[in-house]
């Protein structure tokens, strides 16, 4: 009879006093027990060994503790693991640096009275706040900027609403393949140079255009909306919807396509109808993206598009289609009154920022996130 295996006592044992059982059966008991024995030990000590070490490490300041944490990992690891993102990023940000940032520099010409050919900006000599002075004092400027904002408006009533109308009409359509069709034909418009678009609409409602030699045909009298003053700020809107509506209409469609399906499936189970389904599940799924489209549009109020408006000013005259920037255009650089356009440039900047944030409050107001989330 081989002798029975004595286990000595362990100082780990639990609190009843009982030692974790050791595998193994029949002959050979002793061995497989001295073995697992012999293993718990090992793997104790290694544990304990590998706890000191990285006590040490923290204590010594080299160890994960070290540093800001971010997601369990330091910044300098999120860096060697995002390099390749980074490096992609890099010609991003150096166009950003010199064609949007550097540039705001130049804005201290506002408070110089700026020659361009002489001086320079180093040369220039100081005048404060005198070109603001005369943006304000000037009437014609206030004439342009609540025209600016009447065209703006229109946009915004006319034009929002209809991407979101499309979307919804295209989220209806079960065949995948009329839905992409579509898609890309409203969309195809916004590849096209304002000089393209603004040709085509002259085509179709000036005064030999297509709509007109058919109302002439017809015992009509003809008409020429592209030189009507009074349809103007109509005539823009129009034609911004039919060039941008279709990039609205993909940003839509893509916030659509997050929406569970389950909540369809449970409204339609709760017996709501079509009409239900979009009032209470779809609209509340565009509400984020809508505010922040919102919010972004109206901090883009008095950037309306230049070479549209520049294209058309002469049709229908500078008191119906001058905003503000054809309005610094022509009061400013065109007659080389550098620093009164700079002047205007920052005013212009000063409000969009201020609309912005005004816009961002009352989404947040109304429960949305807008461009930021508040603290």
């Amino acid at each position: 009879m081989k002798p029975r295996a004595t286990v000595t006592t362990d100082p780990d044992r639990t609190s009843d006093g009982a030692v974790a059982p050791a595998g193994g059966g029949g002959d050979g008991d002793g061995e497989d027990t001295n073995a697992g024995v012999n293993g718990s030990h090992g793997s104790r000590a290694a544990t304990t060994a590998r706890r000191t070490r990285t006590a040490k490490s923290r204590a010594a300041g080299n160890g994960p503790a070290a540093g800001p944490r971010a997601g369990g990992i330091t910044w300098r690891q999120r860096l060697r693991r995002d390099r390749a993102l980074v490096l992609m990023t890099l010609p991003a940000i150096g166009l950003l640096l010199v064609f949007n940032y550097i540039p705001l520099l130049g804005n201290i010409v506002a408070f110089q009275d700026y020659d361009v050919y002489d001086l320079g900006i180093t040369g220039s000599p100081f005048v404060g706040f005198d070109n603001f002075t005369r943006i304000f004092e000037d009437y014609r400027f206030w004439e342009v900027l609540i025209n600016t904002l009447v065209i703006f408006v229109t946009q915004l009533v006319l034009f929002f609403p209809i991407p979101i109308a499309i979307a919804l009409l295209l989220n209806t359509i079960m065949s995948a393949r009329v839905r992409a069709w579509v898609q890309a034909v409203v969309y195809l418009p916004h590849f096209f140079s304002w000089v393209l678009v603004v040709t085509v609409f002259q085509q179709m409602f000036g005064g030999a255009g297509l709509v007109a030699q058919w109302a002439r045909e017809h015992g009509h009298e003809g008409f020429d909306l592209m030189t009507n003053p009074g349809f103007f700020k109509f005539l823009v809107s129009a034609q911004a919807v039919w060039k941008d509506a279709g990039w609205g209409v993909i940003v839509f469609l893509a916030a659509l396509a997050a929406v569970n399906t389950d909540l369809y499936e449970a409204a339609a189970v709760d017996g709501a109808g079509r009409w239900r389904r979009m009032w209470h599940v779809t609209l509340p799924a565009l509400r984020p993206v809508i505010a922040l489209l919102l919010v972004l549009r109206v901090g883009s109020a008095l950037n309306l598009d230049f070479e549209q408006i520049l294209l058309q000013r002469d049709q229908v005259g500078a008191g119906a289609s001058e905003i503000l920037d054809t309005y610094i255009w022509w009061t400013g650089i065109k007659t080389g009154d550098f620093g009164y356009a700079a002047a205007a440039g920052v005013f212009k900047g000063l409000f969009s920022v201020a609309m912005v944030l005004g816009a961002n409050k009352v989404a947040h107001m109304l429960g949305e996130q807008g461009v930021y989330s508040k603290k």
